[in-house]
């Protein structure tokens, strides 16, 4: 007979293990790639560029956390170091939420360079790009601050035996409410950013083709970049939002739910995981697609490479 009971520890063992693993390998060497064309190719940072590189390192960082993870979950593992455990979760839920709001202010910039060309606007200067990426690091290490308090919480009750994800964690504060609230301040408010900007961008491109109908069309690629952004965050982030709360919820008295029934909405929960953690994978494709000069300068230092790698032959 089925035991439902058994059903999340297969999924953390068959389906998480090797998930985060492959979503490291691949997904390591495409930030590092971009993180080194960004620091050896780009002579001069525009204010988008900091975005993008600050974007690169959350993600890096993100996909650091991958690889204890997939330890634990592979070997079954109980925590050995409440520390580990409380800075592991910590950073890969920091650079969770700091992804999406790098990407709304990409998006952001790309509108504004639209309308101003000329970079005369304030928002498009390079320094005020490093002050808007300080403040917002600022602003998601502040949200993660109750989940800290939470972890520790929970660690103490457990005897410091378990690191368990954020959906199980147990503590005094109000787990479902902070939830919710960091489901709209972290996750909420920049898609609906996302989506502004996107609105804004094609409103604008209408507009100058109808006023010069023969202008270059190389604009258009900032809304191809805004547009997959918004979509890639919807499909990935939406369902993982959505289960982390249902999960939630049916952790409390008053769901009065059945043990079974828990565990499979756990199960679609963890499923929901790394779906949405791929984003740390599909994000370099944004580098390579915003062009301007760096796609060329990394590929031109790329092929430069290979040629002094090549032996010499020897005169004959």
């Amino acid at each position: 007979m089925w035991d439902c009971t058994l059903i999340d520890g297969m999924l953390e063992k068959y389906y998480l293990s090797p998930f985060y693993a492959t979503e490291f390998c691949v997904g390591f060497l495409g930030k590092v790639l971009v993180i080194l064309g960004y620091i050896v190719c780009l002579p001069k940072w525009q204010s988008y560029n900091i975005y993008l590189f600050s974007m690169a390192v959350s993600d890096l960082i993100f996909l650091c956390t991958f690889p204890r993870l997939t330890h634990l979950y592979s070997h079954a593992q109980s925590e050995t170091s409440p520390y580990a455990c409380v800075i592991n979760r910590y950073v890969l839920h920091v650079n969770l939420y700091s992804s999406i709001l790098f990407m709304m202010w990409v998006s952001m910039d790309r509108f504004l360079l639209i309308k101003y060309p000329s970079r005369n606007h304030i928002l498009l200067k390079p320094r005020t790009a490093l002050v808007v990426t300080g403040v917002s690091w600022l602003i998601v290490n502040a949200e993660m601050g109750p989940m800290i308090t939470l972890m520790v919480q929970d660690l103490r009750n457990r005897n410091s035996s378990h690191c368990k994800d954020f959906a199980s964690l147990k503590g005094d504060i109000d787990h479902l409410g902070y939830s919710l609230g960091l489901t709209f301040f972290g996750y909420i408010l920049p898609l609906i950013g996302l989506c502004i900007f996107s609105y804004k961008i094609a409103f604008l491109l209408r507009v100058q083709e109808r006023i010069l109908p023969q202008r270059n069309t190389s604009y258009k690629r900032p809304l191809k970049v805004a547009t997959s952004a918004t979509v890639i965050f919807l499909v990935l982030y939406t369902p993982y939002h959505v289960m982390r709360n249902i999960r939630i919820a049916s952790q409390k008295p008053w769901a009065n739910l059945e043990l079974c029934t828990k565990m499979y909405i756990e199960a679609i929960y963890i499923i929901t995981r790394p779906l949405a953690f791929l984003h740390s994978v599909i994000n370099p494709l944004f580098y390579f697609i915003m062009g301007d000069k760096f796609r060329e300068l990394l590929l031109a230092k790329i092929r430069l490479l290979l040629k002094k790698t090549k032996p010499q032959q020897e005169p004959t």
